[in-house]
């Protein structure tokens, strides 16, 4: 068994919820922490853009019209509102059993798990296979769009988005399972030439993706997600959860990484 700390985290904000995945990201990496599985949720609703989306995708007046949050992740793919879901972070050490290898084989091994949690909740999923030639930056600038490699999909719709940040001595996969509310949200507030290319986009998203409520008829709580979560996807992957608390340094470090990265215009606001 690997022993994988779990971190069960209260409701925040963006920049908060990036800066802690950073820190846990330096901690585990410098050895000041083992492998840790993180489960969160967003307050207020947040638009978060991949490491190098440009801004220009994001209509600010709309978004502040909404009262959603922006932040930029440190890791890749497109745009995503963080909204009625669960979020999930696997951060570990390059040499642990579940991130090693290349970023193709430590995302197969995590959707394995991911798998198990759906199936837990009574879905049928299936882990996307390779697609060769399919750039994801053509799929415009929202993330479910089109699912990646060994990403979930259930009935032929893309249903957990994930990411992943590689560091010499560390891995960060984060990844979005929507669990129930309107998908199509995210379109509001993003750029487009005009409303029929807006229209198009909101028609495309709601074709090639979905959420739990969708698929299963069930508007499951984010509570029954997590406790899924922390049945189903140990087992799978051989992991020895134990129940933590983010360190004193953690913390401390989150709050540095709050105000001089993720606050910050010349990160989130990169064109």
């Amino acid at each position: 068994m690997n022993s994988y700390r779990l971190i069960i985290s209260n409701p925040a904000d963006g920049a908060w919820n990036m800066a802690v995945d950073e820190a846990i990201l330096e901690a585990v990496s410098s050895d000041f922490a083992q492998p840790t599985l993180r489960l969160y949720a967003w307050q207020p609703d947040c638009l978060s853009l991949g490491y190098s989306q440009s801004i220009q995708d994001v209509d600010l007046q709309r978004l502040q019209d909404r009262g959603w949050g922006l932040v930029r992740r440190l890791t890749g793919g497109r745009a995503i509102l963080h909204t009625d879901e669960l979020t999930y972070s696997v951060i570990a050490p390059t040499s642990a059993a579940l991130v090693a290898g290349s970023l193709l084989e430590s995302y197969n091994r995590i959707a394995r798990g991911l798998e198990k949690v759906l199936e837990k909740i009574g879905l049928s999923v299936e882990i996307n296979a390779l697609t060769p030639g399919l750039n994801s930056n053509a799929a415009g600038p929202v993330c479910f769009e089109i699912p990646s490699a060994y990403e979930i999909t259930c009935q032929g719709k893309k249903l957990i988005g994930s990411a992943q940040a590689r560091r010499k001595q560390g891995v960060l996969q984060h990844g979005s399972i929507p669990l129930f509310g309107d998908l199509g949200r995210i379109t509001q507030v993003l750029v487009f030439s005009g409303e029929e290319e807006r229209q198009l986009a909101l028609e495309r998203l709601l074709m090639r993706a979905a959420n739990v409520e969708i698929v299963s008829g069930k508007k499951l709580d984010w509570d029954s997600i997590a406790r899924a979560f922390i049945e189903a996807f140990p087992i799978e992957l051989n992991l020895d959860l134990k129940m933590e608390e983010l360190s004193d340094w953690e913390i401390k470090r989150a709050h540095v990484l709050m105000e001089s990265k993720y606050t910050q215009p010349d990160w989130t606001g990169r064109v």
